[in-house]
């Protein structure tokens, strides 16, 4: 697989980044690389292999759940720069985009 700018652009896209022409030349080199990496392991001879579920043997000790205390609401926003009686407030960050 090839890096090209439309590649880049569209990831750039994707991401919502923005990036110089300097930036788009490392990130070119950067993911030609991954990729020439990710197209070295397909080389290996994987026959009979088992995929794994677990990289260790180690196994998962859940804990008991317990009821706790907790902060009240008011307790919560009391340090919240700004709140209404029930929320915190904050900027919106998603704008909708035009149909």
């Amino acid at each position: 697989m090839k890096v090209d700018d439309a590649l880049i652009d569209n990831l750039a896209h994707l991401a919502r980044l923005e990036f110089s022409a300097d930036e788009k030349a490392g990130l070119r080199n950067d993911l030609q690389s991954m990729i020439v990496f990710v197209e070295k392991l397909n080389e290996l001879n994987t026959e009979g292999v088992k995929p794994l579920q677990h990289m260790s043997n180690a196994v998962n000790v859940f804990r008991e759940d317990e009821v706790k205390g907790s902060a009240t609401r008011q307790e919560a926003l009391q340090n919240a720069p700004v709140a209404d009686d029930a929320f915190f407030k904050v900027p919106k960050v998603i704008a909708r985009q035009p149909s």
